[in-house]
């Protein structure tokens, strides 16, 4: 393990049925085969405490969740997540792949359930300690598309059952930060076939991370 460098974070975001979790299983084989020293985990959850919340912002049934509590909630399992688990493998030298960050937060509970930008801004300095992602993957694809592949995947959750243009809020959001930050983001198509969505993604942290070694 290198001690003597910072690793790496590695974030994937996009809105419902965008195909995170099949990009976030092919990528990780990929970068072990690298031989890349590699902590996978994921938003809300990754520890005790945000599978916890994890539980209490999806499930269904929390339908009188308010939208302040449910952007607290996510900065709770945030906070605990960059402490006990981010943080410490970064400053190990140990690279992090994670399912969702601070910018679904800004996409979900910003642009999806009308919280100010700035209020999200200051939980992002003080809960999540500032940190931000070397590296943003966006899977990118329309939101009819992606509706109709989740509604294949069972019975939905509490933010599943959110409207058409819920959605299209939050995908604007993303496409927006995406633009606002080149050197961080790469936008995937995500409507093209699984292998092809992975080419693209190794294709983007290969070139940001050129960027960001530079």
């Amino acid at each position: 393990m290198n001690h003597g460098q910072r690793g790496r974070l590695i974030t994937l975001e996009g809105g419902e049925g965008a195909g995170k979790s099949t990009l976030l299983r092919g990528l990780e084989a990929h970068m072990r085969a690298q031989g890349i020293d590699l902590v996978v985990t994921r938003e809300p959850g990754g520890t005790d405490v945000g599978e916890a919340v994890r539980g209490v912002v999806l499930n269904a049934a929390n339908n009188e969740l308010c939208a302040e509590a449910e952007l607290l909630l996510m900065f709770a399992s945030r906070a605990q997540l960059v402490r006990q688990v981010i943080e410490p493998a970064l400053a190990a030298g140990r690279w992090v792949l994670c399912d969702r960050f601070t910018d679904a937060s800004y996409a979900y509970q910003g642009a999806g359930r009308g919280q100010p930008i700035e209020r999200i801004a200051e939980l992002e300095r003080w809960a999540a300690a500032g940190l931000r992602p070397d590296i943003t993957l966006l899977l990118d694809l329309p939101v009819s598309e992606g509706r109709a592949r989740a509604a294949g995947r069972g019975e939905a959750d509490r933010i599943e059952v959110e409207g058409d243009a819920f959605f299209e809020r939050i995908r604007a959001a993303y496409r927006s930060r995406a633009a606002g930050d080149p050197a961080r983001f790469r936008v995937l198509d995500a409507s093209a076939a699984p292998d092809a969505v992975l080419a693209q993604a190794v294709a983007g942290v290969a070139e940001l991370l050129a960027r960001v070694s530079a």
